[in-house]
């Protein structure tokens, strides 16, 4: 038998990374387009390296894909240029959506794939939405073949769960306060990009996912104070939190406060069944508890990738100050 002949456009971010290897492993013939750029994960042996930027048109001929995934379309304009480009050409077209594109907040959970979609908070979303709306009409009008799959928080050692990255661990290790929004007791789904590789690369070329949509997340729920509380213990030391209301963070940062507002402020809890039927058998089965250690073991291994966001640090200073009633946090 032929191998499945593929195409990733990306792959190598923070889920589509553990996607490559793992199409690797399955014995696809991977095809990467991407600049070459990312040197945090390296691209797995055996993948065919195709160097260009798709959004600059600076790309050669690709030939033909049994199945290609965007990982990096974020607009109904990419969408379209791809639907353009491999029209007649792919057997399979899955783009990358979110699950922050569904109704915020949910009228109710667990969220499915039929939930509703809706954001009225964040740009981002509203622009996946809108590339839905551009692949759904293509293929009930053209039968272009797509698939949408929806991730929710995917994240992998580089990831820190909160706004800032590194400059929240820093503070834990400094035994500053932590900004956690709300009361800290919303529940948030986190999950593992290995996790999500072992569900999604199966649908590379699967004949009953063209025209449809799937959610892949896992079922390791957490309210954000146990996700901080997680992270701290990762470290070997223990966050001392100050909630802070969203509407507050939105107000002295727009750009983190959209994020909240549009996702992360809201309890999200998904149903998984549709993403099983398809793929037998699959469980995320990686707790945050080891997602945490490997993040602080990743960060605490190279000074390097301590940055912190000076900016930020001083936001989150002036709010716990403001929000924590002696003032020490």
């Amino acid at each position: 038998m032929a191998k499945r002949r593929v195409l990733f456009i990306g792959g190598t971010g923070v889920i589509s990374s553990a996607c490559s290897a793992l199409a690797v492993e399955s014995g696809i013939d991977l095809h990467i387009l991407n600049r070459g750029r990312t040197t945090a994960r390296p691209l797995p042996p055996g993948v065919t390296v195709v160097r260009g930027d798709i959004d600059s048109g600076e790309i050669p001929a690709l030939g033909d894909f049994d199945s290609v995934t965007n990982w990096v379309a974020f607009t109904p304009d990419q969408v379209r240029r791809d639907i353009e480009l491999f029209g007649g050409r792919t057997g399979q077209y899955v783009f990358i959506s979110s699950a922050s594109a569904y109704q915020t907040p949910p009228s109710r959970v667990p969220v499915t794939e039929s939930t509703p979609l809706r954001n009225p908070y964040w740009r981002y979303s509203r622009d996946k939405i809108a590339c839905e709306d551009a692949l759904t009409a293509a293929y009930r009008n053209d039968g272009f073949p797509a698939t949408i799959v929806r991730p929710s928080h995917t994240y992998d050692r580089t990831l820190v769960p909160f706004d800032g990255g590194w400059t929240v661990l820093g503070r834990m290790l400094a035994g500053k306060p932590v900004i956690v929004h709300g009361d800290g007791t919303s529940l948030w789904t986190l999950t593992h990009h290995e996790d999500f590789a072992r569900a999604f690369v199966p649908l590379l070329g699967h004949p009953r996912t063209v025209g449809d949509t799937f959610q892949i997340t896992s079922g390791d729920v957490l309210t954000w104070d146990q996700i901080a509380h997680t992270l701290a213990a990762a470290l070997g030391t223990t966050a001392r939190i100050v909630h802070v209301p969203s509407d507050a963070i939105a107000e002295a940062d727009p750009d983190w406060g959209a994020g909240l507002l549009g996702d992360k402020a809201h309890s999200m809890i998904f149903d998984n069944s549709k993403i099983r039927d398809v793929v037998p058998g699959w469980q995320a089965v990686i707790p945050f508890e080891r997602g945490a250690r490997e993040i602080a073991e990743w960060y605490q291994a190279d000074p390097a990738r301590q940055v912190t966001d000076e900016r930020l640090d001083a936001v989150m200073d002036k709010l716990a100050e403001r929000f924590s009633l002696s003032g020490r946090g």
